[in-house]
């Protein structure tokens, strides 16, 4: 029987047989809020799959709208270099070479990215920390692995 306060069948199952005394054996109290205590890990868990859908359809279309941005930029970016190469056109020079001046242009500062690129590459080293982080394990490990026999 339920007690006073406690709505009948919370805290136990239905049907779930008494003691004489109609209270419960310890048996079953544990058998209870095992059941419930998995009801509510499976709850939380199928509440956690659900937020992360949602969050997972969000960052993928946020994700999908900088691809479709960065698409566009470009885009706009090779106009705008057609543009001052006929800029140049305008200035007096011929298509050819200003079209020439242009490509050249880009690829100086192509060159100066792969360059700069290539020394901060350069730069990157081990991961120090982790790697006497890991040793210090190890040697932890096999001291208390020495220690125990």
């Amino acid at each position: 029987m339920a007690s006073a306060g406690t709505p009948p069948g919370v805290g136990r199952a239905v049907g779930s047989p008494e003691t004489a005394g109609g209270e419960r054996t310890l048996g079953q109290m544990v058998a209870d809020a095992s059941k419930d205590l998995s009801t509510i890990v499976r709850s939380e868990v199928a509440l956690a799959k659900a937020e992360l859908k949602r969050d997972v359809t969000a960052g993928v279309v946020g994700a999908a709208m900088f691809v479709v941005a960065g698409v566009f930029a470009f885009l706009a970016l090779i106009l705008l270099l057609i543009a001052a190469a006929y800029g140049l056109v305008a200035a007096g020079l011929s298509p050819w070479l200003a079209f020439l001046i242009v490509a050249g242009a880009l690829l100086l500062i192509g060159l100066l990215l792969a360059l700069v690129g290539k020394s901060r590459l350069g730069k990157i080293g081990p991961p120090e920390r982790t790697i006497r982080s890991s040793k210090e394990t190890v040697a932890a490990l096999k001291q208390r692995g020495s220690n125990a026999d």
